[in-house]
C-alpha cells in the first residue's frame, strides 16, 4: 500500500490523535515517546514496508519490530489506520484482558514481537534477518529503537553479529529525541559521537530529521545503502512532537493528559478532521 508523503503526513496526524485518546482513556503514560516516532512509523507503514493487512502473517511481509515497546500506542494506531484491525479496538487499550497491552504485544495482528525491557528488539531483529538470509528470502527486517536503549550491551553485541554476518537485509532506526524518562540522554549516558560508533561497528550509517517524511521515505526506501552491510538511520526527533506543551518536556514521559490537556492537544492536531 503506497502513499505519497502528504498522505503519510495525514496518517501521522491521525496516529497522534488516536495515541492521545488511548493514553488519556487508559490513564497510561509514554505519550511523548509515542509522539516522537509517529512520523517515522507513518512513513514505514504508509510507504516503505511490504505488508498485507488482510494477511498479517503473509510469508513475504517485511518484519517490523518496535524495540521501544513502551511507545506501542503509535504502532497500534498505525495498524488500525492501515486496516490490520478495526479502529474501535483501540478503545480497549490498557484495559484488563485486552490484547492491546501497555507495552507492545505480539497478540495483536501485525505485531511481530512483544517488547518492554529495552535492548531486546535489535537482537531479535538480527535473528530474523539472519533467518531470511539463510532461507534466501526477500523480506527485510526493520527495528525502531530509542536512544536510551544504547546503554544496553545486548544492542552492541547484536551490532557486531549483524556486521559479521553481512546482514544487509536489516535496517535499524534510532529515535534520537535525546530525552529519557527522568533526564536527558547526555546526562544519563552520553552517546556521542554516535554515528562514528555505528560506523566503527561495521554498519552503514545515515542521519535525517526524523519528522521530514520525504527524507525518511528516501532513506528507508533505498536501504540497504551498502551491499553486505546492515543499515542504521539516526533520526533526530523531538520528544512529544506535535503537541506544543509536550515537546522536549521530561514530565510527559510518564504523565497522562487530563481532560483540558487532551482538549488542548487535540485542538493543535485538528482533531475534528478525524473520527476518534
Amino acid at each position: 500500500m503506497n502513499r505519497e508523503p502528504l498522505q503519510t503526513m495525514e496518517l501521522a496526524r491521525r496516529m497522534r490523535i488516536q495515541a492521545l485518546h488511548m493514553v488519556h482513556r487508559a490513564r497510561a503514560s509514554h505519550i511523548s515517546s509515542a509522539l516522537s516516532i509517529c512520523d517515522i512509523v507513518a512513513v514505514l507503514y504508509g510507504q516503505v514496508l511490504r505488508l498485507n493487512p488482510d494477511q498479517p502473517a503473509w510469508a513475504l511481509r517485511d518484519r517490523f519490530i518496535l524495540s521501544k515497546g513502551h511507545a506501542c500506542v503509535a504502532i497500534y494506531a498505525a495498524l488500525a489506520e492501515t486496516g490490520f484491525f478495526p479502529e474501535e479496538d483501540l478503545l480497549s487499550y490498557g484495559r484488563d484482558h485486552s490484547d492491546l497491552m501497555n507495552h507492545i504485544s505480539h497478540k495483536v495482528a501485525g505485531v511481530e514481537f512483544s517488547t518492554g525491557s529495552l535492548g531486546h528488539g535489535l537482537p531479535f531483529g538480527v535473528g530474523k534477518a539472519l533467518a531470511a538470509k539463510k532461507r534466501t528470502a526477500s523480506w527485510r527486517t526493520f527495528v525502531l529503537l530509542s536512544d536510551g536503549e544504547w546503554g544496553e550491551g545486548s544492542n552492541w553485541e547484536a551490532m557486531l553479529f549483524a556486521a559479521h554476518h553481512g546482514l544487509d537485509n536489516l535496517v535499524a532506526i534510532v529515535d534520537y529525541n535525546k530525552l529519557q524518562s527522568l533526564t536527558s540522554v547526555a546526562n544519563t549516558l552520553g552517546l556521542e559521537p554516535l554515528a562514528d560508533k555505528f560506523s566503527a561497528f561495521g554498519w552503514s550509517v545515515r542521519e535525517v530529521y526524523g519528522h521530514d517524511h520525504a527524507a525518511l521515505a528516501q532513506e528507508l526506501s533505498q536501504a540497504p545503502w551498502e551491499s553486505g552491510k546492515p543499515s542504521i538511520l539516526i533520526a533526530h526527533t523531538t520528544k512529544g512532537k506535535g503537541v506544543s506543551f509536550m515537546e522536549n518536556t521530561i514530565e510527559w514521559h510518564y504523565r497522562s493528559p487530563d481532560e483540558l490537556q487532551l482538549s488542548q492537544a487535540l485542538a493543535e492536531l485538528g482533531e475534528g478532521l478525524v473520527n476518534t
